[in-house]
């Protein structure tokens, strides 16, 4: 029956999460699937703890005071929030809402004893479970317990673990409300937890089975280990029974209590596995009922399992959608283009749009689907063979995979005498024009775009861009550019392998290739030494830099001494750099340009810690050092057996490799580049749709696809509801790590380092610019957070190319994801720089002061104080 602020489960559907809380409209739904037991209860909505809220003391000031704090104020967080909490379970419940409970008690049965759980409605959602954030009550027995307990679930909305667990998923305090679920309760013989996919790998057709004696809370406060069943295609493939040796039991008045479980039971298995298999399959239909994993709590009583709740797995990375049911494996793109993070669904779709190969996205992150490539002996000996040279890891994750039989397709070789598609090129020719004219080609290219799209709006405008993004593919799979792309790694792998063979020398292209011509990632480092330069001399102008708070400073610069120079020599960089930003294939991150104080930390930086004129001592010093290394090489080639002709390939290959490595940058640089004028003309177009009430800010695009905003300029019509749940997933990504391989079945693989060649203790990673540097760690998960001296050695994340700036002034370098071709280790390399990167987790396991040794020939990273 129905009141103003109780409805009985059985009235309760997942639509209603605004009034009941997510935990209560999960368990209405369960409720719905038939042959399913759910205990039986009732609801008290949320609209009744809005109720005692307004009569609670002072709880909207300490709201707001709560909502100033900042997220790390932990001492300030717990003070305000116990605050909240007394004043809520104060207030006295206003009779006609007490009575209301006591009248569904009396239909449920009045006297027996129940379960008083919270059921928050930023609980048990898609994108944040909420598990163990407020408070449940067992056992709870007569009218006043209930009520007194339905207080407490309230004010639990308001523990310093819910408010700190709300301000990491970005949630508001005051826009979310509690509901409070009373349930029959269970005495069961033996709970725990299903999950319908493995928690650990992602597997989706893994389901794993929790499960102990007694009461579910002997498992989730963690007083036993539990029995742990794996169960994938209706078979119980591996099993754990553990000593069970206490449980929870409730006492006859109400409450629990742990108790010791008979030795002679400890060791039996909790489930048999034909309770196992039964309960996997009551899990599967509610995953289709809800349409995706869950955690299911679950009870056995002598009745059979009952269903207690079920939310979704929100720590699972998600699949890419196939067109088929075949096996798939995906691999990361974020790893190779070294942005791990999300990408907003515009992001997404324009470099769907505009890459060279079909890209399906997941958890706001790119993959390619590599299943055809590994099918045929020869496809998967090349990917695999360029992958290892690249990230030990991803080709260690594929062989595991490989290791597997059935899960990837076997396909013959290609016919004898057809040249497949996207075979290589013939060689190209050792030659300077050669870069030259591929970087005039892309200059001339993007000029003609910004001339193209000069006064385009509305529908034709999106019409000129699905034209750009041709030519923008016509640009990157010219065959010449990817035979220099090439020319400059293959000459990179080839006197690291004969140098090695023929020498003994470890990485010797490292210091081969230091300060070589035309890489426009490490001209764009040492060209903010430059900009530091012109602002050095003005002491004013490095003053009021060191109070920049906004990007409205180059406006002020002029006011002040020296200003003027400072501002030109900053508008000067921004005119030739001003596209890139951290993160720059996402198009909806903001560009230096539009953001251009996130450069002033790094100005500043090379101020403090470099004379005058470094850029070019560097260059000059790296390209010496480079003529060095070459001369000693080829003289030791020649007293070799065979010397003169390993000399002569060895010297052709030098040239070769300073021809073209420079270049491998330019093509992220082109890329970029058009990027800029493709956001600028987009967001013109996105304040029109505000101006004209369609949208209600600009950013909002960011959150559509290309397509869907090339619909909303058509009609001036958008969906406000797609936006705002957008946003809400992409905060959910960012919870996320994604997977170097990721399967269609959902499967997460990182893969592992597989040698004994290093000290005990040290982190190992792969080798990418030689050289040994021992200095403080500065961990850096933010180029805007950089506070950097001489001889300190970065510790981040990732690097793309907006991140060679800080290169100028660090001794050496430690990532958790990057190859030996990814843009940070080449610009280590033309740095001079020791970096290993694919160290996983290093940003945790190295503390931000610590002093640490990298040793960049040999992969691994000492911690040593």
């Amino acid at each position: 029956m129905t009141g103003q602020y109780v409805l009985d489960l059985r009235e309760v559907d997942e639509g209603q999460a605004g009034a009941v809380g997510g935990k209560a409209a999960n368990l209405g739904g369960l409720s719905r699937i038939t042959g399913l037991r759910v205990p039986a209860g009732f609801c008290v909505t949320t609209d009744a703890f809005r109720r005692v809220m307004a009569q609670a003391p002072d709880v909207e000031a300490h709201l707001e005071r709560l909502s100033r704090l900042d997220p790390d104020d932990r001492e300030g967080i717990r003070t305000l929030s116990a605050r909240i909490r007394r004043a809520v379970e104060e207030v006295t419940v206003p009779g006609d809402l007490a009575a209301e409970i006591a009248g569904a008690l009396v239909r449920h049965g009045e006297q027996a004893a129940y379960a008083v759980r919270s059921s928050a409605t930023a609980e048990d959602l898609p994108t944040a479970s909420f598990a163990g954030q407020q408070d449940t009550y067992l056992n709870v027995v007569g009218p006043a317990a209930v009520l007194r307990h339905v207080s407490r679930c309230w004010a639990s909305l308001f523990t310093e673990r819910a408010v700190g667990y709300r301000r990491r998923n970005g949630i508001d305090d005051r826009a979310v409300h509690m509901a409070v679920v009373v349930q029959r309760m269970v005495f069961p013989q033996v709970s725990g937890v299903l999950f319908t996919a493995d928690p650990v790998s992602g597997d989706r057709r893994t389901a794993t089975v929790d499960g102990g004696f007694g009461l579910g809370e002997a498992l989730v406060s963690g007083l036993v280990n539990p029995d742990v069943f794996k169960v994938r295609d209706g078979e119980v493939v591996a099993e754990t029974i553990s000593a069970k040796r206490r449980a929870v039991e409730a006492l006859p008045g109400g409450g629990t209590r742990d108790v010791l479980v008979d030795p002679r039971r400890q060791e039996r298995p909790a489930l048999t596995h034909a309770q196992v298999l039964r309960l996997v399959r009551l899990g599967r239909r509610i995953e289709a009922h809800f349409g995706r994993p869950q955690d299911i709590e679950w009870c056995l009583d002598d009745d059979g399992f009952q269903i207690v709740q079920s939310r979704p797995i929100t720590t699972l990375f998600p699949v890419p959608e196939a067109a088929d049911q075949e096996n798939h494996v995906y691999l990361s793109v974020g790893h190779q283009q070294m942005m791990t993070d999300p990408m907003k669904p515009l992001g997404l779709s324009m470099w769907q749009l505009t890459a060279m190969a079909e890209m399906p996205a997941a958890g706001g992150r790119l993959f390619v689907d590599a299943t055809r490539r590994l099918a045929s002996p020869a496809g998967r000996a090349a990917l695999l063979d360029t992958v290892g040279r690249s990230d030990p890891l991803t080709r260690d994750a594929l062989e595991t995979l490989l290791a597997r039989d059935g899960f990837v397709p076997s396909l013959p070789d290609a016919v004898p005498g057809r040249t497949p598609a996207g075979a290589a090129q013939a060689p190209v020719d050792t030659d300077p024009a050669v870069v030259t004219k591929l970087i005039e080609r892309s200059e001339e290219s993007v000029a003609a775009l910004r001339r193209g799209i000069e006064g385009k709006s509305g529908p034709a405008l999106f019409d000129f861009l699905l034209e750009a993004f041709e030519e923008h593919k016509r640009i990157l799979g010219d065959p010449l550019n990817i035979q220099a792309i090439m020319a400059g790694m293959e000459a990179t792998w080839w006197l690291n392998d004969k140098l090695h063979e023929w020498l003994g020398e470890k990485n010797a292209a490292d210091t081969l290739t230091l300060s070589a011509p035309g890489n426009v990632t490490s001209e764009m480092g040492l060209a903010l030494l430059d900009v530091a330069d012109a602002i050095r001399p003005h002491a004013q102008v490095v003053a009021f830099l060191r109070g920049v708070g906004d990007d409205g400073f180059l406006e002020e610069l002029p006011r002040l001494p020296g200003g003027t120079e400072a501002r030109d020599a900053i508008e000067g960089y921004l005119d030739r750099y001003g596209m890139r930003c951290v993160g720059e294939i996402d198009i909806t991150r903001p560009r230096w340009r539009e953001h251009p104080s996130a450069l002033v930390p790094v100005i500043l930086d090379n101020v403090r810690n470099f004379e005058p004129g470094a850029a070019a001592r560097r260059f000059e010093q790296g390209r010496l050092e480079a003529l060095k290394k070459e001369q000693e090489v080829l003289s030791r080639l020649r007293d070799l057996p065979d010397g003169e002709r390993k000399a002569d390939e060895t010297r052709r290959m030098i040239d070769r490799v300073r021809t073209f490595i420079g270049y491998r940058e330019y093509p992220k640089y082109g890329i970029v580049s058009r990027y800029f004028v493709y956001k600028q003309a987009l967001l013109e177009e996105a304040g029109r749709l505000v101006r004209a009430g369609v949208l209600r800010e600009r950013e909002d695009v960011f959150h559509l696809t290309f397509q869907e905003f090339h619909d909303v300029v058509r009609s001036n019509r958008v969906d406000h509801r797609l936006i705002q749940r957008r946003k809400d997933e992409f905060r959910s990504y960012l919870a996320l790590t994604p997977p170097r391989v990721l399967t269609s079945d959902g499967e997460c693989l990182s893969g592992a380092y597989h040698r004994d060649d290093v000290p005990a203790g040290a982190l190992i990673g792969l080798p990418v610019s030689a050289g040994t540097v021992e200095g403080r760690a500065r961990v850096v998960l933010d180029i805007a957070d950089a506070d950097l001296e001489a001889g300190d050695i970065l510790v981040t994340a990732y690097t793309d190319p907006s991140w060679s700036p800080l290169f100028v002034g660090i001794a050496g370098l430690v990532t958790e994801v990057g190859g030996l071709m990814t843009h940070g280790a080449v610009i280590a390399r033309e740095y001079g720089l020791p970096a290993v990167v694919g160290v996983e987790r290093a940003t945790r396991l190295i503390s931000d002061g610590q002093r640490i040794r990298v040793h960049g020939a040999g992969g691994y990273v000492e911690i040593l104080s």
